[in-house]
């Protein structure tokens, strides 16, 4: 008995051993990656000159690990973003800049309505663009575990876009997941959709004209349609199969045409929508508010929800986004 103690006593100090011996501080874990970079293609100079200077940032995991998406219930989240502080601040903005957008909004058939949402709950029209360092963000969540694959791309993307002197490293701050401009696009976003639209040989997401520019192209290339609707909030009856109840911003799953969840909704003859276009029911709060109702609140959801998801995965973000919308429609 006594040698089975010892040998599992040795096994375990062994495995001790080997797991600390594995543990890599993010200084060797800076030096890999550099290595790995410059085997992509990413200049040395670029290295030493942007990636040197990175620095371990323990609050970006902090704050990765706790978004308030997850906790606020829908009422709270949608109501913070939507205010009428907001919505003066937008028409505000708007009156400043409006040959800009409204040029913007024919060139890219998106309505000025949206890019003003989508702004304003992301930085609040260009107040809160974050002054995390974008690059020191981008390395702490690259070299930590849990979406590091993800984050990685994208500070291999950032990097060779420094490189391409398409962005200047110099203006990279914004929000600690790596976010950046008063759209807060990441970095694949940026290599995709963003554009230099005053033609100055540089893409400026903190400016007015790039950023709409960027914005605008970014949702009309994945497929908004201007007048479509977005959602409708509706009471459900008990009748409705939890099966239907889209919990997750992952992926919207039963949809069917609008005229077969009619059933399920009280008083559905008020609601005056195309009976023929595809939607599905999203109850936000289902899984996430501690005794939420199973019900309430809930939303038919069309596929103009669905896009703005690809800009956020977060039912809550959505709903924000689209209600801000319209509250402009009703005041442009």
């Amino acid at each position: 008995m006594m040698k089975i103690k010892i040998f599992l006593l040795f096994i375990f100090c062994i495995s001790s051993s080997i797991s600390f011996s594995d543990e890599v501080t993010f200084d060797e874990w800076l030096v890999s990656f550099k290595n790995d970079a410059l085997d992509q293609g990413i200049s040395n100079n670029t290295l030493e000159t942007v990636l040197s200077n990175a620095e371990y940032l323990p609050n970006v995991i902090k704050y990765d690990r706790y978004q308030p998406e997850f906790y606020e219930d829908t009422k709270t989240y949608v109501t913070k973003r939507t205010s009428n502080k907001k919505l003066k601040n937008g028409i505000t903005l708007y009156l400043k800049n409006k040959e800009v957008i409204n040029n913007i909004e024919i060139k890219f058939n998106v309505e000025k309505e949206l890019l003003l949402a989508l702004m304003g709950i992301e930085t609040n029209f260009g107040k809160y663009l974050g002054k995390m360092d974008i690059i020191s963000s981008l390395a702490t969540l690259s070299f930590d575990k849990r979406r590091s694959a993800f984050f990685t791309n994208e500070l291999i993307t950032i990097l060779k876009l420094i490189d391409n002197n398409i962005i200047d490293y110099q203006t990279l701050y914004g929000s600690w997941a790596g976010a950046f401009g008063n759209f807060q696009f990441m970095p694949t976003t940026i290599k995709q959709y963003a554009l230099d639209y005053d033609n100055n040989n540089q893409i400026n997401l903190k400016s007015i004209e790039d950023s709409f520019a960027s914005a605008a192209n970014y949702i009309s290339s994945i497929g908004w349609k201007n007048e479509n609707p977005c959602f409708i909030k509706v009471n459900l009856n008990q009748n409705v199969p939890i099966k239907y109840l889209n919990t997750s911003a992952k992926k919207i799953s039963f949809k069917k045409k609008f005229k077969f969840f009619k059933k399920y909704i009280d008083n559905p003859e008020t609601i005056n929508i195309d009976e023929n276009l595809y939607a599905a029911i999203v109850t936000p709060d289902k899984d996430i508010v501690p005794d939420s109702e199973i019900l309430k609140p809930a939303f038919i959801v069309f596929n103009n929800y669905e896009l703005i998801l690809k800009w956020n995965r977060s039912l809550r973000f959505a709903l924000a986004v689209c209600t801000l919308k319209n509250n402009f429609k009703n005041e442009l």
